[in-house]
């Protein structure tokens, strides 16, 4: 016992010797107002912009502006516990949020605070929300691709590895729908998925989750959710510390896939936000900084170089336009930011043309670089037949009776676009597409009815893994199909089309 009390006085004495007996400074301010999520403080003339605030009773808060009196903080949590006159401490950090292998199959908040009812998260990396893009020396060329599973923009808008595409589209017209079956096609690659959901209605979002939990790789993915009942602040962070988290992998030497949906309310709440710590409005209200906001969080996405580990980030933001008007201030300013743009119209939506992809006015600046080869070469005049096609349906709604090689055309162009609409959540293999391509464009489908379309792309891929699984297994795996490989899936899909279109024979392919 003797022992144990000098050991024990000993570790005190060394303690008591550590500590520094002199005065302390700590700069302290005051809350002076408070309300709807954004406090205005004066004192703490030291604190920097975005830097970390803490306030009584635990709560934080980030600077967002500094004036020479007062500093507006947004808060990141209901500010029903800050008080004018109570005191607001600074921390000299800035927001974290927590990154790493233990986020993946979680659904957190924006500053990784678990809403899944599942345990916490344990983890030592923490990363700030806002980081510096990679520097064009630290990029590579945009070359992998990106397969989405949707024919209409694998064949039309084919997307790569570290590039920005922006969606585009009125309120409801499946936006949400096109970025989630993106990262349901990647259940079997190497792709991380992040999806970030701001502002959206709850049952949106569970809607959105569900798909996730049933059909992706639910344990490669990470759902950050940040609710119209948030608090502004958090749901002003909830991109950037999206993209955070998603460039942990992307520095590791892996591959991420970012959907944030949508920009349109980010910009929003930054408006609000900036009305509220009197920030002067400019173009529809908005601070001369929106267009900054939108361009540093995604600069970030990129296909990094060999020597920066080969990683890449893809962003896929999610936009609404009002009465499909594409040059309103926010999606013009996303447009100008990103790689391209894929457009939805709310008049295909209505016609049943599902993705309702308007092919004149989306664009993909990276196009087909990042393609298959053998998809690219299979759908290398698509785009140009089915503009014709569109072209030539409208000018034979005046009448006449058109001649035999018109009459081809549209019978083709229907096929086509019966060809691209495609069942939400089940995106397409490569195989898949390449067949259906190949199908379209050696005229195999002609004879097929337009009803016999849906029945053909339901049953195709069970067809192909009976009597072609070599071929699919080789092209899944190269992207690539020799000549004699062509013809031989030429020969089965011309007896899987006779299979459909001969009477007593329909029954005979897989169903």
């Amino acid at each position: 016992m003797p022992d144990a009390t000098a050991e024990w006085l000993d570790t005190a004495i060394q303690n008591i010797a550590g500590v520094s007996l002199g005065p302390s400074f700590e700069s302290i301010g005051r809350v002076e107002e408070v309300g709807d999520g954004v406090a205005m403080i004066s004192g703490l003339r030291d604190v920097r912009l975005n830097e970390l605030l803490r306030f009584e009773g635990g709560l934080f808060g980030f600077a967002q502006v500094l004036e020479p009196d007062l500093i507006g903080c947004v808060l990141l949590d209901d500010d029903a516990t800050v008080e004018a006159g109570s005191n607001v401490h600074g921390t000299g950090d800035v927001v974290r949020v927590p990154v790493g292998k233990a986020l993946l199959g979680r659904i957190v908040d924006p500053l990784g605070r678990p809403l899944d009812q599942g345990a916490d998260i344990e983890t030592q990396n923490l990363l700030p929300i806002e980081r510096p893009a990679p520097a064009i020396i630290e990029r590579d060329l945009v070359k992998q691709p990106v397969q989405t599973g949707t024919l209409v923009l694998d064949t039309l808008f084919a997307l790569g590895r570290g590039q920005r595409e922006l969606i585009l589209g009125d309120h409801a017209t499946g936006k949400t729908t096109l970025a989630i079956d993106a990262i349901i096609a990647q259940a079997k690659s190497d792709m991380v998925c992040i999806y970030v959901a701001v502002g959206q209605k709850s049952s949106n979002v569970k809607r959105a989750i569900e798909a996730l939990r049933t059909r992706a790789a639910f344990d490669r993915c990470i759902v950050v959710v940040a609710g119209p009942a948030s608090s502004p602040g958090l749901q002003w962070i909830a991109p950037y510390a999206g993209m955070t988290m998603a460039e942990h992998f992307r520095d590791n030497g892996q591959h991420a896939l970012i959907v944030i949906d949508d920009l349109s309310k980010h910009a929003a709440t930054h408006r609000e936000i900036a009305l509220l710590t009197r920030q002067s409005p400019g173009r529809e209200a908005y601070p001369g900084d929106i267009f900054y906001a939108h361009a540093r969080l995604l600069e970030r996405a990129a296909k990094l170089s060999s020597e920066m580990g080969n990683g890449s980030l893809t962003a896929l933001p999610i936009a609404e336009t009002d009465a499909g008007n594409l040059s309103a201030y926010i999606p013009t300013n996303l447009i100008s930011i990103t790689d391209g743009q894929i457009v939805l119209d709310a008049k295909l939506f209505q016609e049943g043309q599902k993705p309702a992809v308007d092919v004149g006015l989306s664009v993909s600046r990276v196009g087909g670089k990042t393609q298959a080869p053998v998809l690219r070469e299979a759908a290398k005049t698509l785009r140009l037949d089915y503009a014709q096609f569109l072209e030539l349906e409208m000018f034979t709604r005046f009448g006449g009776i058109p001649d035999t090689h018109v009459r081809q055309q549209l019978k083709r162009g229907a096929h086509i676009r019966a060809a691209l609409k495609q069942p939400k959540h089940m995106p397409l293999r490569l195989a898949d597409e390449v067949s259906l391509i190949l199908a379209l464009q050696n005229g195999l489908l002609d004879p097929l009815s337009l009803d016999d379309m849906d029945k053909l792309r339901t049953r195709l891929p069970d067809f192909l893994n009976r009597d072609a699984a070599k071929l699919v297994a080789g092209l899944e795996a190269s992207g690539q199909l020799e000549q004699e490989d062509h013809e031989a899936l030429l020969d089965t899909l011309r007896r899987f089309v006779q299979s459909l279109t001969l009477p007593g024979k329909t029954d005979e392919s897989p169903k």
